[in-house]
């Protein structure tokens, strides 16, 4: 029960500077829902009606009062709210105009306005009663409600007049509002109702805003719940939630985190006398209305959702710390900061050990400036939801830690993690990708939602456990980078830093390579790497002095590098033979340069190793990465007819 009490702590911390309550996702008051509304009716204090109108997408998300059974209704029988709901609870003339109720009303179809006057009805006469919530009973117990929308034009009858109009076959420009706000294939009697009560002198007249009309519900509905057992979250004496919130996603989520309603099975026999689930699992009604509250709101403002995994990092005081699904220039600059140009967000041809350090120092500002914020005592939490089915949810991580033992993990993510990543020519930075990254380049460019989910959860403990990158995701992201075949310019480039990244993470405690060409540094592996982007360079430059736009041979024979080096060099050697011819011509000190830097790598291998049959590891696109970069940076030629076609290539892409 430890994730219930921290999220009722971060509501407790956060109830009193919450969101604005007309913001999208609103840290809710307890007892109360939200709902996608069709409809506002306004009347006044008496009960008249003065006008109503179908609302517009983005004015639509209501916060209405709910009972723990509405609250997570569904089913052919759904129960009521208490003050804003469907137009089969609200209106009394409902089935005079021959609207057709829920399957499970069917029996009694009058049964759900009579629920809903009931209930409203023990609202209004308790003690905690408000004059704006009597002046909507006043006005439902009217019966008029279906006659005054149509009235207004809000719903439509047929041409009898006695039959609301199911469906719009007129033409598609004059479809009314009704018929376009409401989902595919519901019609306009299904309409959700909101109220707004205009009263002399009152400020707000939106019920759904009004924070004294939600304080009445939670006020009235607390005293209802007389069910006192022992809280297994705060170990107290307290009256008992009977059902548990839904929504937690999204506004359609009907999964729980906590649900018992198959009494008639037999998962409490031979354990527990009671079959309601009070004793396997009793939280108060208060604890769990706030937990559910806060988590629903930190989905919504900062989690990450891939299909029905949701994922989200918090502080329970209620402070600011970064996320975990952000790549390293998300981390490093928010929406308020931007880049500069010396810092990371460079090209490519700048010098990487300067950016590097650029990176670093900017990393343990970052980092810094949430240490002072958070301290080092205070709690973080990570929690992961998932689940199999529509109706049943399961946390699927959950750690606690400490802010400064957050932090430090997080900061070595980034750190070991770091490569110069090139996303297009709009967005190249150092740093290390982000976990939908990494599932896009292991696997596709849009894999499936619950095979992305499931690798940004494997992720997840590389990240706060400082656990090993799993080797089946680096093997993968180094196949497809070594595999040029299909992919764009900016798509290979993406896969081939991220590559680069994950290998330099998974050896770092082995091999600590630099975001720099080392030329002292004699691996077989990084020294093929080398030659693969030499010989590369050496063809792409005399393409472009004839002006042919085509693929390299190193390119094309990439996949078959990595997997039979030798024998490819030879190839690769033999066909860069007219190469040489052309530079030797009209580039001779470009080519003097390239084959020394040839020989001199050829020169630092191991004979054994240079002949050697094994495949060669994700180690030599580190090596070929750092090679052509440090071609880019320091060009070999003067001349100004000399740029590098590489450079000119990925500036244009």
């Amino acid at each position: 029960m430890s994730w219930l009490e921290k999220l009722s702590q971060t509501y407790e911390n956060c109830t009193g500077r919450m969101d604005a309550p007309d913001q999208s996702d609103p840290l809710l008051p307890i007892c109360h829902t939200t709902q996608n509304a069709h409809v506002e009716v306004v009347i006044d204090i008496t009960g008249t009606f003065r006008r109503a109108r179908v609302l517009v997408r983005g004015d639509d998300k209501t916060i209405i009062p709910c009972t723990e059974a509405s609250g997570g209704r569904a089913g052919s029988k759904p129960t009521s709210h208490p003050l804003c709901d469907k137009l089969q609870y609200l209106a009394g003339d409902f089935l005079k105009y021959g609207g057709d109720v829920t399957s499970g009303f069917s029996a009694k179809p009058s049964e759900p306005h009579e629920v809903y006057l009931a209930l409203l009805s023990a609202w209004c006469e308790s003690s905690h009663h408000h004059p704006k919530i009597a002046a909507v009973l006043t006005y439902v117990k009217k019966g008029t409600v279906i006659a005054d929308l149509c009235q207004e034009r809000v719903l439509f009858c047929d041409r009898s007049g006695k039959n609301l109009l199911k469906s719009w076959h007129g033409s598609s420009s004059a479809t009314p509002e009704i018929f376009r706000i409401l989902p595919a294939g519901n019609p306009p009697e299904a309409a959700f109702v909101r109220w707004s009560v205009e009263a002399p002198g009152d400020p707000e007249s939106r019920l759904w805003l009004d924070e004294i009309v939600w304080q009445s519900w939670i006020s009235f509905y607390s005293e209802t719940k007389a069910s006192p057992g022992l809280c297994f979250a705060t170990g107290k004496m307290v009256p008992l939630a009977t059902q548990h919130p839904a929504k937690l996603r999204h506004a359609a989520d009907k999964a729980k985190l906590i649900s018992a309603n198959d009494s008639s099975g037999f998962t409490f026999r031979g354990r527990f006398t009671d079959t309601d689930g009070s004793q396997a699992c009793g939280v108060s009604f208060e604890v769990t209305q706030k937990a559910h509250n806060a988590l629903r709101w930190l989905i919504a403002r900062q989690g990450r959702r891939d299909g029905d995994q949701a994922i989200v990092a918090w502080a329970p005081s209620g402070k600011a710390i970064p996320r975990l699904d952000h790549d390293s220039n998300q981390f490093l600059y928010d929406s308020a900061e931007t880049a500069p140009a010396d810092s990371v967000n460079v090209p490519v041809a700048s010098s990487h050990a300067h950016v590097a350090q650029a990176f670093a120092l900017r990393l343990k500002k970052k980092i810094g400036g949430y240490q002072a914020e958070l301290g080092d005592t205070a709690d973080i939490v990570v929690l992961a939801l998932d689940s199999a089915t529509p109706g049943r949810m399961a946390i699927t991580f959950y750690r606690e830690l400490r802010a400064a033992e957050f932090l430090q993990r997080l900061e070595a993510w980034h750190a070991e993690s770091a490569w110069h990543q090139n996303y297009g020519k709009s967005h190249l930075f150092v740093g290390a990708p982000a976990p939908r990254d990494i599932a896009e380049v292991a696997y596709s460019r849009r894999p499936d939602d619950k095979l992305l989910a499931a690798t940004c959860r494997r992720l997840l403990p590389c990240i706060i456990d400082a656990i090993s990158i799993p080797r089946d995701l680096v093997d993968s992201c180094v196949r497809r980078a070594s595999n040029r075949t299909g992919l764009e310019p900016w798509e290979w480039e993406k896969t081939l830093g991220i590559a680069c990244a994950l290998y330099r993470k998974q050896t770092i405690h082995e091999k600590n390579y630099l975001m720099a060409l080392e030329p002292l540094r004699t691996d077989r592996d990084y020294l093929y790497g080398r030659l693969l982007a030499l010989a590369e360079r050496l063809e792409s430059y005399a393409l472009y002095l004839a002006g042919d736009n085509r693929a390299t041979n190193a390119a094309r024979l990439m996949q078959r590098f990595a997997d039979h080096p030798c024998d490819t060099w030879r190839t690769l050697y033999l066909a860069l033979d007219p190469y040489r011819a052309r530079l030797r011509t009209r580039r001779p000190r470009t080519l003097h340069f390239l084959e020394t830097e040839i020989d001199a790598i050829i020169s630092a291998f191991v004979p054994a190793d240079f002949t050697s049959p094994n495949k060669l590891s994700g180690e030599f696109l580190l090596g070929y990465h750092c090679q052509r970069a440090a071609l880019k940076a320091k060009p070999e030629a003067k001349d100004q007819e000399d740029q590098d076609p590489t450079t000119a290539e990925t500036e244009t892409n």
